[in-house]
């Protein structure tokens, strides 16, 4: 089960972990695998259990900071990140991409491309983006169609 620390006594050696359901189980130092890591709103991960005074965990493991984002199979440098910003763009209406069957799309993309000769007029959306630029100067922009542009951004505010 995943959860988060939100209380942490280091001078008693435990603390309160609220769980995926909003609960919170008590946890001690001794069911931590990695105790240097414990602070408060540290992610963790382990194994729910109740004990005479309520509900517990224990096999608790803290899971490391990482350094870096993943978006759409982007890996970027959390420290390289200078700025972002999220806009909305009309498209052409049948430019959808399905998540969930990405090569399935394509294909039906490929299947749908217009000569440019006809000039008929197309329905447009509104599509939400996220375009992060990093110190190097690289701009990499994100649709809603790729990735939870809101997930992502409180990733980014972190």
């Amino acid at each position: 089960m995943n959860g988060t620390i939100v209380t942490w006594f280091q001078e008693k050696g435990f603390g309160f972990i609220k769980d995926e359901n909003g609960d919170n189980r008590y946890f001690h130092v001794i069911k931590v695998a990695n105790p240097d890591l414990i602070k408060k709103d540290a992610a963790v991960t382990f194994e729910p259990t109740t004990n005479t005074k309520g509900l517990s965990a224990y096999a608790v493991k803290v899971i490391p900071e990482s350094k870096y984002l993943y978006i759409a199979g982007e890996r970027l440098k959390l420290t390289a990140i200078k700025s972002y910003v999220v806009y909305s763009e009309d498209v052409p209406a049948d430019s959808h991409i399905d998540k969930e069957n990405t090569v399935l799309s394509v294909g039906l993309l490929m299947n749908s491309i217009k000569p440019k000769a006809s000039s008929e007029p197309q329905a447009t959306r509104t599509l939400r983006k996220l375009a992060v630029t990093t110190f190097h100067g690289t701009t990499h922009i994100f649709t809603a169609d790729e990735i939870d542009i809101d997930a992502t951004v409180k990733l980014l505010k972190v």
